[in-house]
């Protein structure tokens, strides 16, 4: 824990001393704040930030999450310090994990800011908070799957904006691939809507915190975690 939690502090500090962090909120917020008054500025509107999150889960996190990880490994082999991480008295895991804490903990604090949105409901509504908080749980969970993600195609290139595009395109697949479903039928039409991040993300954001849609995300999240410390450890042998 000792290992993980230096590591977690430099990446921390990384990310807080870099403008990029910092315009990536920016635009992160100004863009929730688009879809909160988009969400209830219509006829009829709920009084809920569900529209809100609902967006952000499949347009946001699709650019956010790779932007965030895109530098955590790629950068490190591009200065060649990653052998020099990797030669030191820390495991693989360890690295893996820290890193992607750190990401983990810049995504929630953007989350987190968006509680604003939530408040000025409280304030000039009366929200129903249940389904409010089990959409910020499906949000924060949809993140760290797809942090995940991200975080492997960082380890797959030397150039960030690979890596970038890379992630972009592995979170785009699980994010749309409940629309290939719908022209196919049987296992495997069934098989490909259970895979879908949209489609787990559904119950949270109507107020359903499902058993099954969280272990849907840990195990995805692990998943991808586990590929990205095999994929640093092949770094080894190379």
């Amino acid at each position: 824990m000792r290992n993980i939690r230096a590591i977690l502090r430099k990446e921390l500090g990384t990310y807080f001393a870099s403008p990029m962090a910092y315009i990536m909120a920016g635009v992160f917020l100004a863009l929730t704040g688009v879809f909160f008054v988009n969400s209830v500025d219509q006829p009829f509107a709920e009084a809920s930030v569900r529209g809100l999150l609902a967006t952000s889960s499949f347009f946001l996190l699709t650019l956010v999450s790779p932007l965030l990880t895109m530098r955590l490994f790629a950068e490190e082999q591009k200065l060649g310090t990653l052998e020099l991480l990797l030669t030191a008295p820390v495991r693989d895991y360890e690295v893996v994990v820290a890193k992607f804490l750190a990401s983990f903990v810049m995504l929630a604090s953007m989350a987190l800011a968006t509680l604003f949105y939530a408040a000025l409901l409280a304030y000039y509504a009366d929200p129903d908070l249940g389904p409010t908080f089990s959409a910020y749980v499906g949000f924060l969970l949809y993140g760290a799957a797809t942090l995940a993600m991200g975080l492997l195609a960082s380890t797959l290139s030397s150039n960030q904006i690979v890596a970038a595009v890379v992630g972009f395109g592995l979170i785009l697949v699980f994010t749309l691939v409940d629309q290939v479903s719908n022209i196919l039928s049987g296992t495997v039409a069934r098989v490909l809507e259970r895979l879908s991040l949209s489609a787990h993300f559904d119950a949270f954001n109507r107020g359903v915190i499902d058993t099954a849609d969280i272990a849907y995300f840990l195990i995805l999240m692990a998943v991808f975690l586990f590929l990205t410390i095999r994929s640093v450890e092949s770094r080894r042998w190379r």
